[in-house]
């Protein structure tokens, strides 16, 4: 439970927001941010993504779903980089490495 948090705590460091977009019904996201804040202690909000417009731009669409993985959009909306990866929830740590190398590309650091 601790590492989620600590892992999540590191999303902090950055002049970022982070959302978890999926698309489930806003009723259906409620529970599993529940879920996650209850086990946790923390959890990210979410982005209902019905009609996957988000998600494709991401180009993480498949068919009627969504890919799991993660990515980056910058300040005007474009995607910086974007990751199919299944197991990116369980690999947390290598999943917050990546994303702090792709963000201190973007910023520069």
């Amino acid at each position: 439970m601790v590492q989620l948090h600590e892992n999540l705590n590191v999303l902090d460091d950055f002049d970022a927001n982070a959302y978890i977009v999926s698309g489930d019904s806003p009723e259906e996201q409620l529970v599993v941010y529940d879920a996650l804040k209850e086990r946790y202690g923390v959890s990210l909000p979410f982005i209902s993504d019905p009609e996957l417009e988000l998600i494709d731009k991401f180009n993480m669409k498949n068919e009627d779903a969504a890919y799991r993985g993660y990515g980056m959009l910058d300040a005007d909306g474009e995607v910086v980089f974007n990751k199919v990866d299944d197991n990116w929830g369980d690999q947390l740590s290598a999943t917050i490495e990546e994303i702090n190398k792709e963000y201190k590309q973007l910023t520069n650091n």
